[in-house]
This record gives C-alpha cells, structure tokens and sequence, in this order.
C-alpha cells in the first residue's frame, strides 16, 4: 500500500488566524512556562539523582514524561523558528537527562533513586515503560531537528535494555506497559533509526497484551481481574472491538497498533484499530471531539454514556484521538479520519489550553454552572500536568496534521491558511477557515503530482474551480485530485458552504434529550455568561427563526459569533414545587466558538440547550 506520511515538520507555516496564534503561543508561553514549573517543581532537578531517603519532594513516577514533553516540544519549536537561546537551552536540558542515565541503559529518576528495588516490579501501575517512551520520542525529534546523536544514541542503549528485559525468552518478562506510549515511540524509533528490531519489540508489547496467563492480574498481581479494562489487557488487542478503560491509555494504544500495523502490514491488527475508532466515534464521543466521560479512572462511559456537566473529556485524551486518527487517514486515505481529526482539534483540543497560552483545563465540561464538580477557570499548571506538557509537543506539530504527502500526491486536510513548502512542492493557501468557507490555493511550482483537498464530512454542498474555470468533482472518499503538470499561478477556489447547523444527538444519549447544538463548520458552539446573563437551563432555542453572524468583544479579531432567537422560561413561583404553568419570553441569546469559552472571566457556559417547538 502507497501509505501517507505526515508533511515534513516545518514543510508548513500556517498564516491562518486561529492555529497560527496558538503556535506563537507556544514557542512564546507555553514552553517556557512549562519549562519554569518543571524546575520549580523539582521535575528537572530529579535527574541530577540527588535525592535520599528523608528528603522531600520525591521524584514522582511519571516526572520525566513531562519533561520529556517540553523537550520534545522545544525540538519540534526550532525546526519551526530557529532560537539560539533555545537551542543551548535544550542541549543543556539533554545533557542533563542523559546524565541520570545508568550503566546498564535505564533511565528513570524515581526508580534510580528512590525505590531502586522495584525497578519493574510493578508494571501495572509505576509508569516506567511510558515514562521511556516519551523520552524515546524526544530524543527522536531532538535528531530529527539537529541532525545529533547524542541524545538519541542514549535512547538506543536505553531500549536495547529494555528488549533484554522483556520478552518471549529464558529469563524474560512476559509483561507489558501498564500506561500504553512505549509501544509507538518504538515503532519512531525504528523508522529514524532504519533498525526494525525496535518496531519488533513494539509488537511484543502489542501482541503480549491481554494474553492468558494475564500479566498484571495472575503474574505481577498489581490489577485486579475485574479492572485489567482499565489498562486495556482484558484481551488480546485483535479481540478488543469496543473502547474501554483509561482514555488516554486506550488511544496511545491504539496509536501504537496501527504503528506496529504499518510496520508488519499486520491486516488482523489493522481491522482491530478501524473497529475500535469506529466504536469511540459511534457511541462514545462528545460532540466536540472529546473522549472519555467518566471521572473514574478517566475512562470510557457504556456507549452513549455522555453526560455535559460531569463530563471528563481530559485534554490528553483528545490529543490522543487526534493522533490516532491522523495515523489511520494515513494508513487508509479515509477523509473520515481526518474529520474527527478536525472536530477535535478545533473544539475538544483547544478548549484545554487558554488564549495565554499558560492556563489549562485538565477535563474539558460541556456545561459549567455553579453546581459543576470539576475546575470552572482554567488553572497554571497540576500535580500530574500530562496536559500542560503535551501541548508543548503537539501544537508545533499542527502543520504536520494539516497536510500529508505520499509517492506523487500531496493532501491538504486541513485548509488553513498556510504557505507549504516541502522542497518539491510549493504552494500558498489563503482564507478565513475555519471561519470562512472561501479557500484560495495558489501554486507557486512546476511538476507533474496530484494535488488532494479534502471535503469535510460536515460540509453539504461545495464549488470547485480551477484557474477561473468550475469543475464538476465528486468527493472519493472526502477528497477531490487534481492531477495535472503544475505550473506557478494555478489556482484552485474552493467554497464550502457552512451554514449555522442544528445538531441533535441520538436517542441512547440521554444527557441531551430533547436539546440541540449549534455547529457551523467544523467549530461546535456554546452559549456563556459573558454574552448571556441568566441560567442557561431556562433557555430554549427556537432553531426556527433562523441565525445571523456577527462578532463578539473580548475575542480575538475575525471570531465569528452566532445570533439566535430563542424563549427563555419562566414559573410564577417561589416554591420548591409547583403546579403553576410556565410563561415563556422572548429573547435573544450568543453563542462563541467552544474552544474560546473561559477567556472572559469565569461564568456559566453549555453546548447543548434545550429546543423551543
């Protein structure tokens, strides 16, 4: 199969006005404040192993996956806007890693220093194959950026003693990570490195998992029976149809399944992983691209299990989607993928970090009130700050996501403005997307290769020319080829309409029975307090009357606000209970783009709102 490839990291500078600003953000913000918690935390001091019995402030098992976040995000960063002062920074920071590790290969700071006799102990639970993965992708982006070795090498010799520990052999370990990374970091690892005995070691650990006799529950004894869902080692991953357990685990997982796919050309594995994104995106995905519903745990809810104000819909977990679907478009050249791809990226992702690029939700709610159990304002950073720290490393790779490459195609998924440059092919887009439908594409190249545009599934009727001239196209499979000898100043015009939609979500769901959403485009809206005083629970939308667009204050320029018409109830009564009849009156009410919510000031705030007949 002619798979896709992500475009080269940098290939892509996006000019649009939602993207762009969020990856200035981070080179200028989010970084370096990350980088400052991880010091004033102790997470960077942690690998100078300095630390004995009776001090403070241990370092905790999964520390150094968030410092290896930032520095992958610093890699990726340089590639996209070259920092001396970052540089010598991150070189300084590997250095520092690299020194903690041991003579044998292993590198972790909790188990070096404060509990060196449960090196491996617990599997289940301590995090040290996840904790490697990260720092296995670090060093891989770090080479892919600089070209050095340093870093990389160490991350060689930590994974070739990974391999001598675990395993089918005399003496090995037949066990496997409990918080699932490992497995496509190596997968990475091989592809850069053109040494397949660590995409061999991630399918041991894809293909061990689940298996009788159970690792975590009948070996190592660190998960009970009835909870190994949680790790998603209940079965074997080609018997595992429906997504369970912890989340973010559970699509890190995944990811690495269609990795260790691609790989082996595994057509068992594969069909696992379209059945298990099937099952997420049919029954237990929120509206705005969010995953995992319940608290508990971070886990998957039954299917249809959705509810708006407990909603857990965790930060990771959406990344994470994100990236698995990124890789099946890729594996498939399904535009399906990258349409949950896109409701999440632009809703459930976004929301999570504010427009300061220092302030973060950990749960992502679909309703906030004053009743509401989780965080209402977004905070500066957690004990376990998983989601601060990835989006370090994710969104300087948003350019990556918004086109993909194959032997003689180039896709633009998502059309953003952007000017792309790969080195054989180069072409400008201009636009208001996600905002503005109207997409201007401009070639600014020669050569023979097909040129893909996507047609999102949420779009109902678009218009196509090429160089002035309409082109009556049909979508195969979300996306319309041109194929043709490209010259500089061919243009491609595409318009997508994109009317304010009213979304109802289906009879299991019960969370939004009788209420409706506002999508236009790919952005899913909600009502807040800023623009509408009053609770939300006495207003009905009267999807009748029609919708107008507008802006709004305190956003940034261009945001694109929906209008509506609507009736909010009212009951002549101080009781607790009555039988009094409501009255209703008219009224008018906002609604903003949900990824922008809570960066007004703290207030109330709900995507689905109840239906005036």
């Amino acid at each position: 199969m002619n798979k896709f490839t992500p475009s080269p990291l940098g290939a892509a500078r996006l000019r649009d006005r939602v993207l762009a600003p969020r990856i200035t953000a981070c080179r200028e913000v989010t970084i370096p404040s990350s980088l400052r918690r991880c010091d004033e935390t102790g997470r960077l001091a942690a690998f100078r192993l300095e630390w004995k019995p009776g001090m403070p402030n241990p370092p905790h098992r999964f520390w150094d996956s968030d410092v290896a976040k930032v520095l992958e995000g610093m890699a990726y960063m340089l590639r996209l806007a070259p920092d001396p002062a970052m540089e010598a920074e991150l070189e300084r920071l590997i250095a520092l890693v690299i020194s903690a590790q041991q003579p044998d290969g292993y590198l972790n700071t909790r188990y070096t220093v404060v509990e060196p006799e449960l090196r491996w102990v617990n599997l289940g639970i301590n995090h040290e194959l996840y904790c490697a993965g990260h720092l296995i992708e670090a060093a891989v982006a770090h080479f892919e950026v600089t070209g050095r070795r340093n870093f990389l090498d160490a991350m060689c010799r930590y994974a070739d003693y990974i391999a001598t520990v675990f395993g089918r052999g005399p003496g090995q370990k037949r066990g496997y990570p409990g918080h699932e990374e490992l497995e496509l970091a190596l997968c990475r690892l091989a592809r850069v490195t053109g040494n397949p005995k660590y995409s061999d070691l991630a399918a041991y650990f894809v293909n061990e998992r689940g298996r009788s006799p159970n690792y975590f529950a009948e070996i190592e004894h660190s998960v009970p029976a009835e909870k190994l869902y949680q790790e998603q080692a209940h079965l074997p991953v080609r018997d595992q149809h429906e997504a369970v357990g912890h989340s973010v685990r559970a699509v890190y997982l995944y990811c690495g399944m269609a990795d260790v796919a691609a790989a082996t050309g595994d057509a068992g594995l594969m069909k696992a992983c379209e059945e298990l994104f099937d099952d997420i995106v049919s029954s237990k995905m929120y509206i705005t691209g969010g995953i995992g519903s319940l608290r508990e745990n971070e886990r998957f809810g039954v299917s249809y299990q959705l509810p708006n104000d407990s909603a857990y819909a965790e930060s990771c977990a959406a990344i994470g989607l994100a990236l698995f679907a990124r890789r099946m478009h890729n594996l498939t050249g399904d535009g399906k993928y990258m349409d949950v791809l896109e409701r999440s990226l632009y809703n459930g992702i976004l929301s999570g970090l504010g427009l300061t690029g220092d302030v973060y939700f950990y749960q992502n709610m679909l309703e906030v009130n004053e009743c509401s159990p989780y965080d209402r304002t977004r905070v500066p950073w957690f004990s376990c700050s998983c989601c601060p720290t990835n989006f370090c490393r994710f969104l300087p790779q948003l350019g990556t996501l918004a086109w993909s490459v194959r032997e003689g195609e180039l896709r633009l998924n998502l059309p953003a403005a952007a000017d792309y440059d790969d080195g054989r092919c180069r072409f400008e887009v201009r636009g208001g997307y996600p905002y503005d439908g109207r997409i201007a594409i401009t070639c600014r190249c020669t050569g023979s290769f097909a040129f893909s545009l996507r047609i999102p599934g949420w779009c109902r009727r678009f218009t196509l020319r090429f160089n002035g001239r309409r082109l009556r196209a049909a979508a195969e499979r979300g996306y319309v080829t041109l194929e043709r000898d490209w010259q500089p100043g061919d243009r491609i015009e595409l318009e997508l309409a994109m009317p304010v939609e009213v979304v109802r979500a289906a009879a299991p769901v019960r969370a939004d029975a009788g209420r409706v959403a506002l999508t236009r485009g790919p952005l899913v809206y909600a009502v807040e307090s800023a623009d509408n005083p009053g609770g939300f629970h006495q207003l009905l939308v009267d999807a009748r009357s029609g919708f107008t667009l507008g802006s709004v204050k305190g956003l940034p320029a261009g945001t694109v606000a929906i209008r509506g018409r609507g009736r909010r109830e009212i009951l002549n009564s101080d009781a607790l209970y009555t039988t009094n009849r409501p009255k209703f009156r008219s009224c008018r009410f906002t609604a903003v783009p949900y990824a922008l919510w809570q960066n007004r000031g703290e207030g109330e705030m709900a995507v689905w709102l109840r239906e005036w007949f």
